[in-house]
């Protein structure tokens, strides 16, 4: 039996707490046109370079990356092991994938600043860099490296140059995932030189299903409305699901209707309680985000312009990712937020 491997260090920003990280997930769901693609190119043993695996937050993109990580590291680009890519929890490979200690995976995010102690706002140059000397190393016994840049659409422009110049390089027996929420924020060369996975978010049948395997003790009606507040998002609806959550994403909900005419007392109220809250602003800053895009394709299918309103989710995915990294004042940021809807709404009208 192999031994389990000692764990390491990780920031867990992507961690839903009570539930697994996607490194240790086993269960990916609703994405099986995304995982069929990847595993014909793996186990047909022509796998390209690069994918950049795309889609909204809490849908899956993390779990497929480690997933074929998991299996590249434990059967190379082969058909020697299952046809949708899971690996036994019980070999080598996932066990140090899951500890993430696993030599042959590198696993790039936003670090934590070593003068700060604070998370960064971006992902930087430093840490790209990494992946030269990553893949520069002599390949374990599985002959495979795999690196997943989570998120990708966080580097700055200096990473962004410093990756797509391994990009025009490629190693052999390498594999670069790259996990973005927004690829249009990544350069276009970056994205040219990838293979797509999009992801989708989970329609109402395979989400109800999830949280009823999840979290078995809520009731029909429950699962129904955390479907509703998190758009298909899995990660969503399970911090929703999570105390303070249905709170915060109904007043992300109210923000967005009183767009034109925030009431900037009961704002101003509301950005101090959440400040008391552990991680208030940033699910906050999630469930308006998410709120935000749900409109926007409403509207769009309706033919109705859409590019003011873009551009105001764009802005405060910005801010929140900035004041959450720099622990801003909750009141600043979500006063911010009102006037970058209010601004869309003038111009664009109600969304």
């Amino acid at each position: 039996m192999a031994k389990r491997a000692k764990p390491v260090e990780i920031v867990e920003i992507d961690r839903v707490e009570g539930f697994a990280h996607p490194r240790e997930a086993v269960r990916l769901a609703g994405q099986d046109a995304a995982l069929a693609r990847a595993a014909r190119a793996i186990r047909g043993g022509r796998p390209p370079q690069a994918w950049l695996i795309s889609g909204p937050p809490g849908i899956g993109k993390a779990t497929l990356a480690y997933r074929i990580a998991r299996y590249l590291l434990a059967y190379g680009a082969t058909d020697e092991g299952p046809a949708d890519l899971s690996v036994p929890a019980n070999t080598p490979a996932a066990i140090q994938v899951a500890a993430g200690s696993h030599p042959g995976l590198l696993v790039l995010k936003r670090g934590v600043n070593p003068d700060t102690g604070k998370l960064m706002t971006v992902l930087s140059v430093d840490e790209i860099r990494k992946l030269a000397g990553f893949f520069g190393m002599t390949s374990g016994a599985g002959g495979w490296r795999v690196a997943v840049v989570d998120t990708a659409d966080d580097m700055n422009e200096a990473a962004a140059n410093a990756l797509l110049k391994l990009l025009e390089e490629p190693p052999s027996r390498a594999m670069l995932l790259l996990v973005a929420n927004v690829p249009g924020r990544l350069l276009p060369t970056i994205r040219s030189r990838c293979q797509r996975l999009d992801l989708r978010l989970l329609d109402a049948q395979t989400l109800d299903c999830e949280l009823k395997t999840l979290l078995p003790e809520l009731k029909a009606d429950e699962r129904a409305s955390l479907a509703r507040l998190s758009g298909g998002s899995l990660g969503m609806a399970l911090t929703l699901a999570d105390g303070e959550g249905s709170g915060l994403a109904a007043e992300a909900d109210r923000l967005i209707e009183q767009a034109s005419d925030p009431d900037i007392p009961a704002l101003i109220a509301f950005a101090d309680r959440i400040g008391r809250v552990t991680d208030g602003l940033e699910d906050f800053g999630a469930f308006l985000v998410q709120t935000l895009a749900e409109r926007i394709v409403a509207r769009a299918s309706s033919g109705a312009r859409v590019d003011r309103w873009i551009d105001a989710r764009e802005q405060l995915m910005r801010s929140f990712a900035r004041s959450t990294a720099l622990h801003l004042d909750p009141r600043q940021t979500v006063l911010g937020a009102a006037r970058i809807l209010s601004g869309a709404a003038r111009r664009a009208g109600a969304v």
